[in-house]
């Protein structure tokens, strides 16, 4: 299965990128990012492009490809609607846009998170949710939202935000016993990770998966 990866920089594409690298399933792993990241495996190759918005100028690069893992996304926390609906729905989709007609058998995967709804009180919601079913109605072979609840980072994963940060490294010695004893609000990066890939490998009865399934999921890949 080759996949495509959009925000490795990030905690929860860090976390998808380490499962991709161990999954034996996974033959080709293309990382989009702004700025190199230093990381080598012989799966793994990189694009570069500072600029998301003109990722049709490396198009020719982006066919072929079994599943994009679409984890770029940024807190709403001091942004208005317009800003936060251009770098969360309008990004998403301009990437879509080139994707889509050069891989007809792709499945796409956005991560959203739980709450998603359309709704929904909280702006953000509003938009993610609009993102989720502007993907749907795209001509990929499948589109999933999947939205997570805590996620606790493992492995070295780490958040670029400071306090998150912190606020990971206490919680980390209680991760199993989140995920064994709250499955519907806690999962963590491997469990996540490992459910993206199951599901690009293999589908799934539903179009969402909130943070139940995605437990289920990454603890059967």
């Amino acid at each position: 299965m080759r996949i495509v990866i959009f925000g490795t920089s990030g905690m929860v594409g860090q976390g998808a990128l380490r499962e991709a690298v161990l999954d034996e399933r996974v033959s080709d792993i293309l990382s989009v990012v702004r700025s190199p990241s230093g990381q080598s495996h012989p799966k793994l190759s990189e694009i570069v492009l500072l600029d998301l918005t003109r990722i049709a100028e490396v198009a020719d690069r982006l066919a072929g490809f079994d599943a994009c893992l679409f984890c770029l996304g940024v807190s709403s926390l001091g942004m208005s609607e317009a800003a936060y609906t251009s770098v969360t729905h309008d990004l998403t989709l301009t990437i879509a846009d080139v994707l889509a007609p050069r891989n007809r058998a792709m499945t796409f995967i956005y991560v959203s998170g739980t709450g998603t709804s359309r709704d929904s009180r909280q702006m953000w919601a509003r938009v993610k949710a609009r993102t989720e079913d502007a993907l749907a109605a795209m001509p990929f072979k499948a589109a999933y939202g999947f939205r997570p609840g805590f996620i606790q980072p493992l492995h070295g994963v780490k958040s670029k935000t400071g306090w998150y940060a912190a606020l990971y490294a206490l919680t980390r010695p209680l991760a199993p016993l989140l995920t064994r004893r709250l499955p519907a609000i806690a999962t963590t990066t491997e469990r996540l990770g490992r459910a993206m890939i199951a599901v690009a490998a293999n589908g799934y009865p539903a179009a969402t998966l909130e943070n139940t399934a995605i437990n289920a999921a990454g603890a059967l890949a």
